[in-house]
């Protein structure tokens, strides 16, 4: 715009000043002509009219190449608006979303889908893990209170530890028949097998979910840079489009780009931060079940050791009553 009033300020001037000029030149001849006949006046004349004539066409085509000049500003402005006017003018998050590539778009949306997931999965594990925990704590007290598999089982009511109590309950009733005539070691291994295959179901069960909580921790920092590369590429081919290395169209591309990177960022970084922290506590719940598992296994060997003691206070006394008699 500085250009083209400069031009026309230009014009402006010439148009005034080229009659005056045109003038001097005519009246140039004359005054030198002034001593000389009016025949000579005559002559004098046509070089006047010769000058005022060879001095119209300079003049015209300054004042056409002016205009020339000045239509080739107006492309130009015309040229930097077309090009202007596909630029995104609003930079903030969400301009930057609206005008960048399907693509980008696309790598945007799956990382903001893989961060609402990411929060989603540390709610519902916070809920579980603090139900399954205050669970199995409260168990194990009752289980290292109460005299025997009976009462234990009676004391921990439902849930994963009362299902171990349950099961090593129902292996004691299916080796009652050979209780009395074997050791006690195979029934003590049998219920130790039961309960450490309960605590690995019960601890893959509490995991669920916080696999994908590593994959997108891992993953989503690649794929943030999948789309700040093909945003790069998109800007470049702007570039080349334009035929101009203007800041004002490199930039919105650039920092579209890198808005996937951010957001990559984003989901991946609490994602790692809460797998963590979940991974620690569901370490927790499992040694919780196994202070159980091992408190279940302390009551199944007493209830043994009670029974075989019995038994000998049985034989004894049948003993004593057969040399009595």
């Amino acid at each position: 715009m500085l250009k083209r009033s400069r031009l026309l300020f230009a014009i402006i001037l010439m148009a005034i000043t080229a009659p005056n000029i045109v003038l001097a030149q005519a009246q140039t001849p004359s005054v030198q002509t002034e001593g000389q006949p009016e025949a000579s006046q005559t002559e004098g004349s046509t070089p006047t009219v010769t000058t005022q004539t060879t001095s119209q066409p300079a003049t015209t085509d300054n004042s056409v190449e002016a205009a020339t000049e000045l239509d080739a500003l107006d492309a130009d402005e015309a040229a930097d608006d077309e090009r202007q006017a596909g630029l995104p003018h609003d930079l903030s998050p969400w301009g930057m979303f609206m005008a960048a590539d399907i693509v980008v778009k696309g790598v945007m949306l799956g990382l903001a889908f893989a961060s609402v997931v990411t929060w989603t999965v540390l709610l519902v594990k916070l809920a579980e893990l603090g139900a399954a925990q205050r669970s199995a704590s409260l168990a194990v007290r009752e289980l290292i209170a109460a005299r025997g598999l009976v009462d234990g089982e009676a004391a921990v009511g439902r849930g994963i530890v009362g299902r171990m109590t349950q099961a090593a309950r129902a292996e004691m009733s299916a080796s009652e028949g050979v209780l009395d005539h074997v050791s006690d070691g195979g029934v003590k291994e049998r219920i130790a097998s039961r309960l450490s295959r309960m605590e690995i179901h019960a601890g893959r069960s509490i995991a669920k979910g916080t696999g994908l909580l590593a994959t997108i921790g891992s993953t989503a920092p690649f794929v943030g840079l999948f789309g700040t590369v093909w945003g790069i590429m998109n800007s470049f081919i702007g570039i080349s489009k334009a035929q101009t290395t203007n800041l004002a169209i490199v930039a919105p591309g650039i920092a579209e780009a890198l808005l996937a990177t951010a957001i990559g960022l984003v989901a991946a970084i609490p994602a790692v931060v809460i797998y963590n922290f979940l991974a620690r506590a569901i370490t927790g719940y499992r040694q919780k079940l196994g202070d159980a598992s091992a408190a279940i296994e302390r009551l199944a060997s007493r209830d043994l050791d009670v029974r075989r003691a019995h038994r000998q206070h049985a034989q004894r006394a049948t003993g004593t009553i057969a040399k009595v008699g």
